[in-house]
């Protein structure tokens, strides 16, 4: 058996899914009632890994991630140590960890402003699961990792919103 929301295998009589935590006694999805709920309900997040992720080292310095997310135009990098992915540098670390002290903190390795211990979504995950992960985290970007746990991807708010105008559009 698996999970309805995000197709972890459960064992069977399971009150709650042991990946994503959502109750499994009401293993019934609710009724999409238009197209773009039914796409939210059965399309995955593999949708999103068109574009590879910037991996960067954790000692990396805090200044050239910063310069590598504006050359690139991206909101995100993520850092993987021997091929792991052990966090996440956001355009959000830079304002609220790194801040005015750039001039100080520059030479820093991105590894004391990184988010740590980042959730991830699997490539299998729903759309409508990964939604509600990043709304009950307060994320702006979810990892997209592959079976072995290695980044193929990254879930974006603005990826979302390409994503539903696209499907709004069919």
């Amino acid at each position: 058996m698996e999970c309805p929301y995000c197709d972890h295998p459960v064992i069977e009589g399971a009150d709650h899914c042991d990946e994503c935590g959502l109750p499994l006694d009401d293993t019934s999805l609710p009724e999409p009632a238009n197209a773009v709920e039914l796409a939210l309900l059965t399309d995955r997040v593999s949708l999103f890994e068109g574009r590879r992720p910037l991996l960067i080292s954790p000692s990396l310095p805090v200044r050239e991630a910063i310069r590598l997310l504006a050359l690139n135009n991206i909101g995100c990098m993520l850092v993987v140590e021997k091929g792991e992915l052990v966090g996440i540098f956001t355009e959000r670390d830079v304002l609220l960890k790194v801040g005015e002290d750039l001039a100080t903190s520059g030479e820093k390795p991105v590894s004391q402003f990184m988010t740590a211990n980042v959730q991830s979504l699997p490539v299998t995950a729903k759309v409508a699961f990964a939604l509600h992960r990043m709304d009950l985290g307060g994320y702006r970007h979810v990892p997209i990792v592959n079976e072995h746990g290695r980044p193929v991807g990254i879930f974006s708010l603005r990826e979302m919103l390409r994503y539903l105008t696209r499907t709004l559009a069919e």
